[in-house]
């Protein structure tokens, strides 16, 4: 049969090389895994500035922007805000803040913030309105963009969010799940786990659970809390305790709590019309947020049974309440006020009860307990939480937090919101449920995480982020040399040396007289403040017969001089400022 008929002949294959240059195929490029990047700029290693910037490409999402309360040894500062030097001189574009909650510490730098970069704001009602509120004060608007429980929405090109509701001591709280391209970030927010709370909207632990099967490589979860055992009670627990306290006060109450938790000033004006008290309010903040819950919904009172504080002195004592700011002690609060008998409304008297519905943040113990016992002198029967359930914290316990690593089952993990006690302690509890220690990563701010799907990468120190001091309208302009004269200033106080000298003739025309403040009593101390003004007279007149002529040379002279002298009579180290006018 011949080749052509056969068609079931195949002829076999050349095998021999071709003639030439062999053409060999081209390599098919690898593409790079998309990486992010999470740079905290604030939040970590201490309580308050929360801030974190996720980066990818060209694009940067930001989460919260808070400031913090200045510490015992920042004097005349006001308060302290992140470094946002990273993001002004980042060529990047900033696609959005995403806000969890309108706490100070989430949300008091905002203003700072929108002075440097216009960018859009996403949040719930309540905290847009508490931002709005704060811009006003600094003249400046914000592009608002709200958003709702369990709608997704996209900032910039790379990320798409869903805020999901979650239980706080602050309405309108939210967690986000955030999609990039190189994989799901979920961040909770400060958060507990409260299954009775008293808006009613507890947390969708189904929707939780969800996310956490379809895949999470990255969780950021609140560690205020971590080192306390158990559960966070339910703030039904405070409300039982309240009620429980009007029913059998006659007296006139006032009640001191945190003005953003109007979750539980709403519960206290319930129990207030339930016991047939009228409800009166004190302080700026406490006005400002009641007026804007009012607005928004979130607190319901009618008209006639919240009075103006300054007729609150014409109510009987057992039909008023009054709700007042001053829980932490604050000196120019409207408590501490009333407290002194500085308040143009309520001086404290032996018939009222004073309720703190609060407990002292970390390093206030001190001012609450000053207050406290003003209060009790004053005759006043004082409640707080060491006596009575009258505050639950917003902050999940242990419990609480291995509930949120089992629902949302990261890949890696990077606690946040606590000082390095609390990121280390909940560092342990995820490895003790299972997590591999190399991918928990404890960050210090301006430190950065780049993750991909399959690899995460820690590098430090990346940016600036040491926080930035606020005193009055200066911004930054108070540094550490600033801060140590403001120390030494408070410690021994000002010596001011004041002499005319003329230099050609080398001569002291008058002085030196010596000005004091916050060193000693001059009326009691005559003897010491002469012995000073002869001492410096006699290390100006070496100068000058030393042919001295240069200022800033008899001016260290006087200095170090009149330190040693000082020194060796009183054993303080006093600030001394020469000052010399040429005649």
């Amino acid at each position: 049969m011949s080749e052509r008929k056969n068609k079931n002949i195949r002829k076999p294959k050349n095998t021999s090389k071709p003639k030439g240059k062999t053409i060999k195929p081209k390599n098919k490029t690898s593409r790079k895994p998309p990486e992010v990047k999470i740079i905290p700029l604030g939040g970590l290693g201490e309580i308050g500035k929360n801030m974190t910037a996720i980066e990818y490409k060209n694009e940067i999402l930001l989460i919260d922007c808070g400031l913090s309360f200045p510490d015992d040894d920042m004097f005349g500062i006001d308060k302290v805000i992140p470094d946002f030097d990273y993001l002004v001189n980042s060529d990047k574009k900033i696609a959005g803040l995403i806000i969890t909650h309108g706490h100070e510490d989430h949300i008091g730098a905002v203003p700072y913030l929108l002075k440097k970069l216009n960018i859009p704001i996403y949040g719930l009602r309540f905290p847009l309105g508490l931002i709005e509120n704060k811009l006003k004060e600094h003249g400046l608007r914000g592009d608002f963009r709200k958003i709702c429980p369990g709608k997704e929405f996209r900032a910039g090109n790379y990320f798409t969010i869903e805020p999901l509701r979650i239980t706080h001591s602050i309405a309108d709280s939210v967690c986000y799940s955030i999609k990039t391209p190189a994989g799901r970030i979920f961040h909770t927010g400060d958060f507990k786990i409260d299954y009775t709370p008293v808006d009613g909207n507890p947390i969708d632990f189904a929707r939780f659970a969800q996310i956490g099967s379809e895949g999470v490589l990255l969780m950021m979860a609140d560690s205020t809390n971590v080192i306390r055992p158990g559960y966070t009670q339910s703030e039904k627990v405070v409300g039982e305790t309240l009620e429980g306290i009007f029913r059998s006060s006659k007296k006139r109450i006032i009640i001191a709590t945190f003005s953003s938790n109007v979750h539980r000033i709403q519960k206290i004006i319930d129990i207030a019309l339930l016991c047939r008290r009228k409800v009166a309010i004190s302080g700026r903040s406490m006005v400002n947020v009641v007026e804007l819950a009012r607005e928004l919904g979130y607190i319901k009172i009618p008209d006639k049974s919240l009075v103006d504080l300054n007729k609150a002195g014409n109510i009987p004592d057992r039909e008023l309440v009054v709700i007042t700011t001053g829980s932490q002690g604050e000196p120019m609060s409207a408590l501490a006020r009333m407290a002194s008998n500085d308040h143009k409304a309520i001086n404290i008297r032996k018939n009222d009860m004073v309720i703190l519905s609060s407990t002292p943040v970390p390093g206030n113990e001190l001012t609450v307990s000053n207050v406290v016992n003003r209060l009790i002198a004053k005759g006043a029967e004082v409640i707080y939480s060491d006596i009575a359930e009258t505050h639950v914290s917003g902050h999940a316990c242990q419990e609480e937090l291995k509930l949120m690593h089992s629902l949302i089952r990261p890949k890696y993990f990077m606690p946040v919101h606590g000082e390095s006690r609390h990121l280390q302690m909940h560092a342990e509890l995820a490895s003790e449920l299972g997590m591999p220690s190399e991918n928990i990563f404890i960050l210090n701010n301006g430190d950065c995480l780049t993750l991909t799907s399959n690899r995460a990468v820690k590098t430090e120190n990346v940016c600036p982020a040491e926080g930035i001091m606020v005193d009055g309208l200066g911004i930054g302009d108070v540094g550490n040399i600033v801060l140590r004269d403001r120390r030494l200033l408070s410690e021994s106080g000002l010596i001011i040396v004041v002499s005319a000298i003329d230099r050609k003739e080398g001569r002291i025309i008058s002085g030196p007289d010596i000005i004091s403040r916050g060193f000693v009593y001059v009326r009691e101390n005559e003897d010491l403040i002469d012995a000073a003004c002869a001492k410096a007279e006699e290390i100006i007149l070496t100068g000058l017969d030393n042919g001295i002529n240069d200022w800033n040379s008899i001016k260290t002279s006087v200095r170090e001089g009149l330190r040693k002298f000082i020194y060796s009579k009183t054993k303080r180290n006093p600030v001394i400022l020469p000052i010399f006018m040429e005649v």
